[in-house]
């Protein structure tokens, strides 16, 4: 029985985690990596096709972003994850797959203009997307699951996002069992809509997130609604906009939910009307998915409204662009507004031509929201850059730029101490991971001083013996390599196929003879006829 770390290793994004529990291969998450890294992930133990289960802590792209990646490369097995999950995963792992087909076309463009001969694949398509979809297995939130004959899992309410979770494991290797759980991202408490995180009483080990490891959101409750008031206010006195960079999952319809609260109760004086956009079809879509969620997952406050019958996401003056005329005709309308338009670090769609027409304009605020990863365009712009450049032009930054202090899906340190604590006995061991490199080693030495729990923060590619409780590979760190093109992406596509059909010749030992012998039969004749030698 063995855990092994792939992934979001002394880093935030790109979380993977790798178990094997007798002969059943298991990944936790398998998510892209995002912004600049510093360290590289290390390559999954088997092949693709040969992975069982993937256990899916939640929709972000970070925790289920490479899925379509792993359905592409053969993977045939059962993703499980709450029924949320598997509704978000629906649109966004086709939108991840819509970006990767875009960027590849438009990089094949550019090649041609430059001469360039070498064709750009996408990293996967929309039928990856769908496969991957189709692989999805929706569960509720608070019940064992069996998984399989020494495997069973249970979900529970982690507070991050619609459908978040921590996952439980139970995994039995002959007549010895262990119980891993698995934190997710652990949710910020007392956020607007969703339930906060809940606690599990027991584990052997624990693999904990630490994102905010290193810091505290604030004192004390801090008023939304009351610092976006303000904004609003300056910005539109100013006769300017506010663009807020936005995750179409989860912080738009945070977002949502204060600015309904804010016309309701006419706060922002002489412009009680606004208009507010939200510029994401994506965006649209998780809205409506959250409606249908509402009963399974909305805190007390928010289902207060509900059976009020108010909705807690939507409002008079809400305007959806979905087209992208729809999107275009946004920045030729002069009255003040506010735009909601993802991606929330400003690394692709619509937000970056939003920005191109704001960024440059003193009356307007560009208004953060949330975490913005190293060497993304948002973190530039947060840490005060003079100038970016956006489609070719440079484009000098006069807008004022704005963060709502505080406002974050993940919990700070002591949010994340809160949830460690709650094992009602001390863990045999605590992974730390997914947090920048200083955050995860402060982290795991204040888990160890301060809470006397025997904590590591492994590097990718680490493993560990879950039965005698011991070390099999420490892995050292390795800095990222600037990547070196070798095959073609489509001749690693053919070798992924073939992986796939030895995962699927194995699985047929102690078949028919004579299903056995035209599978055979069927194999040399594809061999015969691609045969080059």
């Amino acid at each position: 029985m063995e855990l092994m770390f792939i992934g979001a290793d002394h880093e935030v994004t790109g979380s993977c985690h790798y178990l094997r529990v007798g002969d059943k291969n298991i990944l936790v998450d398998y998510g892209m990596e995002q912004g600049a890294n510093v360290f590289e992930n290390c390559e999954l133990p088997v092949e693709e096709a040969l992975i069982d289960y993937v256990f899916l802590t939640h929709a972000h792209v970070d925790h289920s972003g490479l899925l379509p990646l792993l359905y592409a490369r053969g993977f045939r097995g059962q993703i499980f994850a709450t029924a949320p999950t598997c509704d978000l995963c629906s649109i966004m792992l086709r939108d991840c797959a819509h970006i990767q087909m875009q960027e590849a076309e438009w990089k094949n463009r550019k090649a041609k203009r430059s001469a360039e001969n070498a064709l750009v694949e996408p990293l996967y398509t929309m039928e990856d997307a769908d496969g991957a979809i189709r692989r999805l297995i929706p569960c509720d939130y608070d019940s064992e699951v069996t998984v399989s004959d020494n495997i069973k899992i249970r979900f529970t309410d982690i507070g991050h996002l619609l459908g978040s979770s921590s996952i439980e494991v139970w995994a039995t290797e002959g007549n010895v069992t262990k119980k891993l759980v698995f934190s997710g991202d652990i949710g910020n408490s007392e956020q607007p809509l969703i339930k906060d995180p809940k606690n599990t009483a027991e584990a052997d080990y624990v693999v904990m997130e630490s994102t905010y490891g290193d810091r505290l959101h604030s004192s004390g409750k801090v008023d939304y609604v009351g610092e976006l008031t303000k904004i609003l206010q300056t910005t539109f006195d100013r006769g300017g906009n506010v663009v807020i960079p936005s995750f179409a999952v989860g912080r738009t319809q945070e977002m949502l939910y204060f600015l309904r609260q804010i016309k309701d109760e006419r706060r922002v004086k002489g412009h009680e009307n606004f208009p507010v956009y939200v510029d994401s079809p994506l965006a649209v879509e998780a809205t409506g998915i959250f409606h249908k969620n509402e009963v399974r997952c909305f805190d007390e406050e928010a289902m207060a409204l509900v059976r009020k019958g108010i909705n807690p996401i939507t409002f008079p003056g809400l305007r959806l662009a979905i087209t992208s005329d729809e999107s275009k005709a946004i920045n030729f309308e002069h009255t003040p507004k506010v735009i909601i338009s993802a991606s929330g670090m400003c690394e692709a769609g619509r937000i970056r031509h939003h920005l191109k027409h704001n960024l440059w304009r003193p009356e307007c605020t560009i208004l953060f929201v949330g975490y913005q990863a190293v060497g993304t365009l948002g973190r530039m712009l947060v840490e005060g850059a003079k100038e970016v450049k956006l489609f070719g032009e440079p484009i000098e930054i006069r807008a004022d730029i704005a963060k709502l202090v505080g406002m974050s899906g993940h919990a700070d340190k002591n949010g994340l101490l809160q949830w460690v604590d709650g094992f009602e006995k001390k863990p045999d061991k605590v992974f730390v991971v997914h947090g920048e490199d200083s955050v995860c080693k402060l982290f795991t030495e204040c888990l160890k001083v301060e809470h006397g729990l025997d904590a590591y923060a492994p590097y990718s590619g680490t493993r560990y013996d879950l039965i005698s409780g011991e070390f099999i590979h420490e892995a050292e760190p390795v800095a990222i390599k600037k990547k070196v093109r070798g095959i073609s992406d489509v001749f690693a596509r053919l070798l992924a196929s073939g992986q796939r059909l030895i995962a699927v010749i194995h699985k047929n030992e102690g078949g028919a003879n004579k299903d056995l012998a035209r599978f055979a039969d069927q194999i040399n004749s594809l061999c015969d006829k691609w045969d080059r030698t």
